[in-house]
């Protein structure tokens, strides 16, 4: 096999279907954010992020940035080996305590990243209690379906947020069978919410576990911002919760949470735990201080609130199409690779608003978007100055409208 010729071939065909990405290094100095300064293909300037994930600028706040630098000069910067050799500071055991009491269970473990938190604790589960059959959301993360399908597992995809369809599946399954119900509580291409209830209820009915990602909803939802399960009271009802340290906290780092026989268990057989250098000390401090603030900032989160809706309403008086829902995730809609980079590039270039053009595999093919976010250091000149700017590509590239006050909804699923 020529190895060169094929990777080569693979890229080109990559970038003749407009799917190639190319990053953009962003520095977001913590004095001026939303503005940071870009760096791409040697030039450099200042622009204003649309797109990040440090939903309530915590990693840049100045408590937690000094917490973490005072155990860095503590410490050092690195933990010194896995959980179990040497790297478990702490900072680490008052974290997972922490999380637990955050989420009202009995523990919590702690993960390199959330990804490796999902990818991890699904294939252990999956692969040692015989016989499982796994029913998962048809728009799950990657890092949901990915543990799933490593364990080789029985699964039935069921229709998006479809209730219905999964209680079908459900039905199809032998009754003594292990049974695991797989879900986010706030799906993150869409912003759109889970009917938590429901599927609590019919786990229930069925005998099944419930396995639930709340990475971007923890923070942000629910009484001292510990999530969409929190705001329904149903955390006591859903087995497993899994989190981010990345997002809303605004460090690094993922987790579950459950009793603490779950917990102990996944802790002893997880490969993706047992054989990983933990966090670094720094982070697990930053992490606690970071959780400590978003507890009492409710200020925060009706501030992304209003402001979510601010863009929503600008979105719909001008056409542009977008995701309704009731969330601070606002997906707008461009359906071509191609459209979608070129629209991202003119807005840029001509009005510094730097938002990351979304295409496959995040989502599917044909279904290109930006995917907006807002945090508190936006403020209504922002907003205005950038739905100003999405007009502009809008007319200059003669791209698709929406109906007047009419917004485009779709559910396409993932890669399974």
């Amino acid at each position: 096999m020529n190895y060169k010729k094929f990777f080569s071939d693979e890229l080109v065909s990559l970038k003749s279907q407009g799917l190639y990405r190319k990053f953009r290094a962003i520095n977001r100095n913590k004095n001026s954010f939303p503005k940071a300064t870009e760096r791409f293909e040697g030039k450099e300037r200042e622009v204003e992020v649309w797109c990040s994930n440090d939903y309530l600028n915590l990693s840049q706040h100045p408590e937690v940035t000094k917490t973490s630098v005072d155990v860095i000069t503590e410490l050092g910067t690195g933990s010194g080996g896995t959980r179990n050799i040497s790297g478990t500071s702490t900072y680490h055991v008052d974290l997972e305590n922490l999380l637990a009491d955050l989420h009202r269970k009995d523990a919590s473990l702690l993960f390199p990243s959330a990804y490796t938190a999902n990818q991890s604790t699904l294939w252990t589960l999956c692969k040692n209690l015989e016989g499982i059959e796994v029913f998962s959301d048809e728009l799950n993360h990657a890092s949901l379906i990915q543990g799933i399908k490593n364990a080789d597992a029985v699964c039935h995809v069921f229709r998006h947020n479809d209730t219905e369809h999964l209680e079908e599946l459900l039905n199809t399954a032998n009754a003594n069978t292990p049974k695991l119900i797989v879900f986010e509580s706030l799906y993150s291409m869409e912003g759109l919410r889970s009917p938590l209830q429901k599927i609590v209820e019919l786990a229930k009915e069925y005998n099944a576990l419930t396995y639930l990602d709340e990475v971007h909803s923890v923070g942000l939802y629910g009484p001292e911002g510990r999530g969409i399960t929190a705001e329904k009271g149903l955390e006591d009802q859903i087995d497993i919760i899994n989190g981010t340290l990345s997002k809303s906290f605004g460090q690094m780092g993922g987790y579950v949470a459950a009793n603490s026989d779950i917990i102990d268990y996944i802790r002893s057989f997880a490969p993706g735990f047992i054989f990983t250098s933990s966090m670094n000390p720094s982070i697990a401090a930053a992490s606690i201080t970071s959780i400590n603030i978003a507890k009492y900032s409710e200020d925060l989160r009706e501030n992304i609130r209003n402001n979510s809706d601010l863009i929503r309403k600008g979105l719909s008086e001008l056409q542009i199409p977008f995701l309704e829902n009731d969330s601070h995730i606002i997906p707008i809609h461009l359906y071509d690779p191609v459209l979608c980079k070129k629209a991202a590039n003119l807005l840029i270039e001509k009005h510094g608003v730097y938002i990351q053009p979304v295409f496959y595999p995040t989502v599917p093919k044909g279904d290109e978007r930006f995917r907006v976010t807002i945090t508190p250091r936006h403020d209504a000149k922002d907003i205005h100055n950038f739905l100003n700017a999405l007009e502009d590509v809008w007319k200059e590239m003669d791209l698709r409208r929406a109906e007047k006050g009419i917004e485009e909804k779709s559910a396409v699923s993932r890669i399974y």
